[in-house]
């Protein structure tokens, strides 16, 4: 495959990934966010693919798989079940309506791209180029973090933020190495299960999955 092909399709990859970002912060309905979530993992198996095909990382097409299979597949696939156990669709009352939080989002995204020119004009290859996509998500994973009231919808937040730190790593490095990305996968992976109980267990307890609710029955 050519070099401009190569960088093609790792542009029209970082913008589904950042669409996919933005659109996990617009939608309300649960399902809505995570199957956006599927599409960001998706994105973002691409991205390792594409570096590798154009840096001749052939180590980078096995990354690839194995977040495509992860974080598009199983890890989407937990928090559905999770979702399914719990019972609610909606996030009802966000601490950030929806306006609100899209124009938070084009904000962060042009902190993003201020923060990262720097050191794009450092490198002037394609990963380099779109380092503020990847930043971009992890900015907009921490305000969904802290304006989301449920646990899924928090669950969601961490998972972006993992994503574009993921990403970031890539177009940074071109790529980690195998094991470590193996390694930090699995982590991932426990930390979704842990929260995958909790959340089953919040709302066979108490009945819903609100962390403020909660917090009034601790206090």
């Amino acid at each position: 495959m050519s070099g401009s092909a190569n960088t093609q399709i790792l542009d029209f990859a970082c913008g589904l990934f950042l669409l996919a970002a933005v659109g996990a912060l617009w939608r309300r309905e649960l399902s809505a966010v995570i199957g956006l979530l599927a599409v960001q993992g998706a994105a973002l198996a691409v991205i390792a693919a594409a570096l590798g095909a154009d840096e001749h990382h052939p180590e980078l097409y096995a990354v690839a798989a194995g977040v495509g299979i992860l974080r598009a597949g199983v890890l989407p696939g937990l928090a559905r079940r999770a979702l399914a156990a719990s019972g609610e669709n909606r996030e009802s009352e966000p601490l950030v309506n929806v306006a609100s939080s899209l124009l938070a989002a084009a904000a962060l995204v042009l902190l993003a791209y201020a923060v990262a020119q720097p050191l794009a004009r450092l490198d002037a290859s394609p990963g380099a180029r779109a380092l503020p996509v990847g930043l971009a998500s992890v900015l907009i994973g921490l305000f969904m973090l802290v304006a989301r009231r449920k646990a899924l919808s928090q669950v969601a937040g961490f998972l972006l933020l993992d994503n574009g730190i993921t990403a970031v790593a890539f177009l940074a490095a071109a790529g980690v190495p195998l094991l470590v990305e193996i390694g930090v996968s699995f982590d991932l992976l426990l930390v979704v299960l842990v929260l995958r109980v909790l959340t089953v267990r919040m709302q066979s307890a108490f009945g819903a999955t609100d962390l403020d609710d909660l917090r009034e029955l601790h206090d």
